[in-house]
């Protein structure tokens, strides 16, 4: 048998195993997404996501809980698609740079009551949390509340939620989480953030 046709016979096997596997994924629902850990786009692959959600039509929500005290590549763009999407951003800042924890938990507060609301009307098809894991491994929002919203949202809603240390509850919830380690980044050797890679 020539490499051609080794390639082919297990590219066949492959396509069988994919096909079956495709086969019995017949559940079609909202589903809940994690992107947590210490490496570098876990928001950006939540406005990845939100972009395809508004190429499919989509009415979409974004809540921004710690970012705010500076402006991004993400907002100045989403904020085009204004009959489509919700974006609010309601974050003050990392928590180094406020300094004040009683404002940081009013503040969060405040962005977890735009982020209910969302969660709790069926006209969002999708929805963002950006930087909620921060909010949570914080304790400014209970993590408990938190679940149960997420449970009792409108069964076809997609929800992504983003940051860091998220809690063993939420990605016991989820049903995709992906866990973002670092292996180099440049902020390490002394390169500031850039725009349309950091900002």
């Amino acid at each position: 048998m020539s490499a051609d046709e080794r390639h082919r016979e297990r590219m066949q096997r492959k396509k069988a195993l994919v096909d079956r596997k495709i086969a019995r994924a017949s559940i079609e629902r909202g589903v809940l997404v994690v992107n947590t850990g210490n490496g570098k786009g876990k928001s950006s692959s939540g406005f990845g996501m939100l972009a395809r959600s508004l190429g499919h039509g989509f009415h979409c929500g974004v809540v921004q809980f710690i970012k705010g005290s500076f402006s991004t590549g993400e907002e100045a763009f989403f904020r085009r698609f204004p009959d489509e999407l919700d974006y609010h951003v309601m974050g003050e800042g990392y928590t180094w740079e406020t300094q004040d924890k009683a404002r940081d938990i009013e503040t969060a507060d405040k962005a977890w009551q735009v982020a209910a609301a969302m969660l709790s009307d069926a006209r969002y098809d999708f929805v963002l949390l950006d930087e909620l894991n921060i909010a949570l491994v914080k304790g400014y929002i209970d993590t408990a509340k938190v679940c149960d919203v997420l449970r009792a949202r409108p069964p076809q809603q997609h929800v992504v939620i983003t940051g860091r240390g998220a809690p063993d509850a939420l990605v016991e919830l989820a049903d995709t989480v992906t866990d973002m380690r670092v292996v180099k980044h440049a902020f390490q050797a002394g390169i500031k953030a850039q725009k349309g890679i950091e900002l």
